[in-house]
């Protein structure tokens, strides 16, 4: 991990509601236009964004998301769970605060559907009910990043314990488990298109997109568990994480990141714009 760019994890009581908190400040760094790009995969996950400092713009790259036909900058960004990675590059230096929400959470606690909010990203006061809103704004004021994590955990912890949820594990393979057993125990109909169209009320996404990703995630671990012994080896990586085979790994890979598995391996060890990858190794 850098310095000035850090992973915060939730405590056990937000397991299940928060996945992480990404905090990223390249303050006095002096890094090119190259460096000042970065790359994030396709995700699930349900992101809130405040800028302390700068912005960034969205890069049409082929293979990636689509940028908006306007340029979306605001004190928070809301962005919905994305089937495909993004690409973007800050103007200059940046001190940002990206909170990472499970998307089922998300919906239990505000009442916000997810569906038209794929690959998209808007100006936060277009989706957030307003006691939301009013404690963006105020993490938006927050002197640092050490207050705006107290004020997170004083605005989520009661509302998710509230709720009474049962919390899922933090791995996503946990978490889209837990969305299945769920589907499939609740009161309505036990059909498979029942069950696929729950899990997408509740994810945002369908269970073959939550699946996919989840065995990405597997896979991102194993490599950097077979870097620290014996080495890397792609039919054993996708043996061991239910890839039908190695092809298989390669384009789910590249769909999910916009990489094959050794060239985005390499650039996480080597480049600067994969510091996302590298938090969560």
């Amino acid at each position: 991990m850098q310095a000035h760019t850090r992973l915060w994890l939730p405590p056990l009581a937000l397991a299940g509601c928060v996945r992480g908190v990404m905090l990223r400040d390249t303050r006095g760094r002096n890094l090119d236009a190259v460096q000042r790009e970065n790359y994030f995969p396709a995700t699930p996950l349900v992101q809130l964004f405040w800028w302390a400092q700068g912005s960034s713009e969205w890069l049409a790259t082929p293979g990636f998301s689509t940028p908006p036909p306007e340029r979306r900058h605001a004190p928070v960004l809301f962005g919905g769970p994305f089937t495909l990675p993004t690409h973007t590059r800050n103007a200059g230096e940046v001190w940002a605060f990206k909170l990472l929400l499970l998307p089922d959470a998300f919906i239990a606690l505000t009442g916000v559907a997810l569906d038209r909010h794929v690959n998209r990203v808007v100006d936060a006061r277009e989706v957030l009910p307003a006691d939301w809103l009013a404690w963006a704004e105020s993490m938006a004021a927050a002197a640092d990043d050490a207050t705006r994590l107290q004020l997170l955990e004083g605005f989520l912890l009661p509302r998710w314990q509230a709720l009474g949820t049962q919390r899922p594990g933090h791995r996503y393979a946990d978490w889209t488990q837990a969305l299945a057993v769920r589907a499939a125990t609740s009161a309505a109909g036990r059909s498979m298109r029942q069950l696929e169209r729950r899990i997408k009320a509740w994810a945002g996404l369908p269970m073959r997109e939550l699946r996919a990703v989840s065995r990405a995630e597997n896979a991102f671990h194993a490599v950097a568990a077979a870097e620290a012994g014996a080495g890397v080896n792609w039919a054993d990586i996708a043996a061991d994480n239910d890839y039908a085979d190695q092809s298989h790994l390669c384009r789910e890979t590249r769909r999910l990141t916009g990489f094959s598995p050794e060239d985005l391996r390499r650039r996480i060890q080597a480049e600067e714009a994969f510091w996302a990858y590298r938090l969560w190794r």
